[in-house]
């Protein structure tokens, strides 16, 4: 059984039953769509929802007594709000029918890796794999454990500093990497004043409140990440199957925001807006190819 079911609502159930479960989604899934893939074997995708955008995801084929033969299937959570515009690259895993994405983010400072949800979209629109160009990108994940974490003490002029600040960096490396070695002289000094800056303060201070928020990959597999950031909005809802209660935040973590489903069970603490999330996760996105 898949790790991530306990974030959407399964985590008391038995391989039996889900095995049930899953062969009644066979029968009557919620949303159905099929496609060809590049090698031109077909592809079909079936998706049952147990709550608010939060489903299964069931991906194979039909056989010539027209039964569907199951590949894989996977946990899901698609989100609603654009995270990111950027460039993308999309690329086929080799063990199984299954495309990750590569995104180069600068604000978060490593190549971000995802989940490609509507992998339907990308295969039918017949979109070589490789480049694509500048897409909107929706960014949710799944998480097994969490906690909440009290919001620091700032003010409307700290904030508006720390975005500008922000906004000077990212046009410094887009500057570096264009070969200007005046804004990589500029990055190296900062970086170093960055340095002993944190030295100081972590010897008075808890870490959390020198580290505002953090996204970094977690672990051996690229799409998995630890992150902190800021809940921006919370919305309780309910596995209509097993009544297990779930959390869907939003949050923004180094200006960049996704959303993050969670069980209520993993969670340490109570999610209010303002405060921070602190948690692994398993990153999942969808890209608008139109």
């Amino acid at each position: 059984m898949h790790k991530f079911l306990p974030a959407i609502g399964f985590s008391k159930v038995n391989r039996e039953s889900f095995k049930e479960l899953l062969s009644e989604v066979t029968m009557r899934p919620d949303y159905q769509e099929s496609a060809i893939d590049f090698e031109g074997n077909q592809f079909v995708e079936l998706r049952y929802m147990v709550t608010d955008n939060v489903g299964l995801v069931l991906r194979g084929m039909y056989n010539d007594n027209d039964e569907f033969v199951l590949d894989y299937y996977y946990p899901t959570f698609f989100g609603e709000t654009i995270s990111m515009t950027n460039d993308v690259e999309v690329i086929k895993q080799s063990d199984k029918e299954n495309y990750h994405v590569m995104v180069d983010e600068i604000r978060l400072g490593v190549n971000l890796i995802f989940q490609l949800q509507n992998m339907g979209e990308f295969l039918r629109k017949n979109i070589m794999e490789g480049k694509s160009g500048d897409k909107n990108i929706k960014l949710a994940a799944l998480s097994l454990e969490g906690k909440v974490i009290l919001p620091l003490y700032d003010n409307e002029k700290s904030r508006i500093k720390e975005k500008m600040n922000n906004q000077k960096r990212i046009d410094l490396v887009e500057q570096a990497r264009e070969g200007n070695e005046e804004a990589l002289e500029s990055l190296t000094m900062d970086e170093i004043d960055l340095y002993q800056r944190i030295s100081r303060r972590v010897a008075k201070e808890d870490i959390l409140s020198v580290v505002t928020s953090y996204f970094m990959p977690y672990g051996i597999e690229n799409d998995k990440y630890e992150i902190l950031g800021d809940i921006l909005e919370v919305k309780q809802v309910i596995n209509h199957l097993t009544m297990e209660e779930l959390y869907l935040l939003i949050i923004e973590s180094n200006d960049v925001v996704l959303e993050v489903c969670i069980n209520k069970e993993n969670l340490m603490g109570e999610p209010l807006i303002g405060r921070r999330f602190k948690g692994t996760i398993w990153l999942q996105g969808t890209v608008d190819f139109s």
